[in-house]
């Protein structure tokens, strides 16, 4: 079945003709702009999940690791430490291309996926 594509003037048509539900399936693909546009006019996106268009369900990042002893870094690691060794690593790769609050997020996702907070 062919994907129906929404865009931002799509859905201010829709709030003319007065349409103010659209259901969201794997079928329908809205631009960020559209729901964007749906939230400030008040155009109720019925679908399974919550998250905007360029958000991918991801769940290998918002579940947590199971609790295996090989997937449980050691006792004596210093978090602080690994913190910075990452840090150190990441800029050794890419430089100064990556934010430093984005980082430091990601860093503590991960870490707190891994058990260590």
């Amino acid at each position: 079945m062919p994907k129906k594509f929404y865009t931002e003037r799509d859905i201010e048509d829709m709030a003319t003709r007065g349409e103010m539900t659209l259901e969201v399936t794997e079928n329908v693909v809205l631009t960020e702009l559209a729901f964007e546009k749906a939230g400030r006019l008040g155009i109720k996106l019925q679908q399974a999940h919550q998250l905007p268009p360029a958000a991918p369900v991801r769940p290998y990042l918002s579940q947590p690791v199971s609790s295996c002893p090989e997937c449980s870094p050691p006792a004596e690691v210093n978090e602080s430490d690994l913190r910075q060794r990452i840090r150190d690593a990441v800029a050794a790769k890419l430089g100064t291309q990556v934010d430093p609050v984005l980082l430091e997020t990601i860093i503590t996702r991960v870490l707190n996926n891994v058990g260590m907070k």
